[in-house]
């Protein structure tokens, strides 16, 4: 048997009046999905457990199978482990973003973080990886040492690790705080003054840097501040061989997928030309999945454009981001395995990422469930948030979801 999960990161939302009443997932042309929630299972799963944040490291977990009540420790630990980075039993690593500060009065700067400074971009404009490399590169040599340590990453999410540092502040992550002053939802607690100067340092730093000054010129978004969050220790994950039995491969554009995988011994698959956004190469990850498939047991498809939209409140953008993800990965995926015996399919997202939010909620999120070699007739009319609640199948341990795949069944 054959296992393969094709999730859309923050697919999921809530209505839109101007889409009439709909969710992103009801209006968007999914004809593909729709079509496996009629020859499959469709319900509803809970990913996030009451009490932990509803991020893409907590729901992500569970979609592989493993609950994270149990295994979570933090974020920027599990995107330590995609760029190499080793962390030692008291080492806390950081998710060290690059952003855009906007000032809304002359006599304000960036560093100051004042009640007149707004969180523009958390992304600086979806800065390159070479940009951003530059700059993470000029943190360090001014503000790394023995105590401290900054790591370039991919486009805007880069890491920071303080070693025998404190893990207890309070961080908001810079997505959730998009277009709100930052004075508010600076750190707080335990270490909270240590992580502010250095944000403050890095905006002294970063102002008069040759690739933001070229990003001005050219009418981008500079990159005027790091923001730290998402931090903990490393976690102790058993491999996915040692829980499941099966070998498996991932493929995303991200850190902190690809991290996950380190963790639990899943081949990391890099497609030329995915970029973690609505430009990324759709079909170019599906066929790598379908590859990869032929010598593993398993392999997860992660694509983050859909989430990335909300984020940023582009409904324009997530609309297409879910239209791409259902044609060309859903797609060529469901084209291969239809009428063939052996293949079981998970599609999802792994948490909402409304629109008017701009941020995960830890609402349910929609599934289905498809086995090539035993379809059945489920009855709903398609696949969005209303079809999976009127199913009446609802798996309040999102964990779970892989050991019934596994099993090939879905209990409620």
């Amino acid at each position: 048997m054959k296992y393969i999960i094709l999730l859309g990161d923050g697919m999921a939302g809530l209505p839109i009046e101007s889409l009439g009443g709909k969710t992103t997932l009801q209006a968007a042309h999914t004809p593909n999905m729709d079509a496996m929630a009629a020859a499959g299972v469709i319900g509803l799963a809970k990913t996030v457990p009451d009490g932990l944040p509803p991020g893409s490291d907590v729901a992500n977990l569970a979609v592989l199978g493993y609950d994270p009540k149990r295994y979570y420790t933090g974020r920027a630990p599990l995107e330590a482990a995609s760029i190499g980075v080793e962390l030692g039993p008291d080492d806390v690593a950081y998710r060290c973003n690059l952003v855009t500060i906007r000032c809304l009065e002359e006599e304000c700067h960036v560093r100051t973080f004042c009640r007149k400074c707004i969180m523009e971009d958390f992304s600086a404009g979806h800065i390159t990886t070479a940009e951003a490399t530059a700059l993470i590169n000029v943190i360090e040599s001014t503000l790394g040492g023995d105590e401290i340590s900054f790591y370039p990453g991919v486009s805007y999410r880069h890491l920071m690790v303080w070693r025998h540092g404190q893990h207890a502040a309070k961080c908001i992550p810079p997505h959730d705080i998009t277009g709100q002053e930052v004075h508010s939802k600076l750190p707080e607690g335990p270490g909270a003054d240590f992580l502010i100067e250095l944000m403050r340092r890095s905006a002294e730093i970063l102002e008069e840097q040759p690739v933001n000054k070229e990003r001005r010129v050219s009418g981008k978004n500079p990159a005027n501040s790091i923001w730290l969050w998402g931090q903990g220790k490393k976690p102790a994950l058993p491999t996915f061989a040692e829980k499941y039995g099966l070998t498996g491969s991932m493929i995303s554009a991200v850190d902190l997928m690809k991290g996950i995988a380190v963790y639990l011994g899943l081949d990391v698959i890099n497609v030329p030309g995915a970029t973690g956004y609505i430009d990324t190469d759709y079909r170019g990850k599906a066929e790598a999945a379908l590859k990869a498939v032929e010598n593993k047991d398993f392999v997860y498809v992660h694509v983050e454009a859909p989430d990335e939209a909300g984020h940023g409140g582009k409904l324009d953008h997530k609309l297409k981001a879910i239209e791409d993800f259902d044609e060309k990965v859903v797609g060529t995926v469901l084209d291969y395995v239809r009428g063939k015996e052996g293949y079981r399919v998970l599609v999802m997202p792994d948490h909402p990422t409304p629109i008017a939010v701009k941020s995960h909620t830890s609402d349910p999120v929609p599934f289905i469930f498809y086995d090539s070699g035993a379809e059945r007739a489920s009855g709903a009319d398609g696949y969005d948030e209303d079809s999976a609640k009127a199913s009446g199948v609802y798996v309040s341990e999102g964990h779970r979801l892989m050991e019934y795949m596994i099993k090939g069944g879905i209990e409620s």
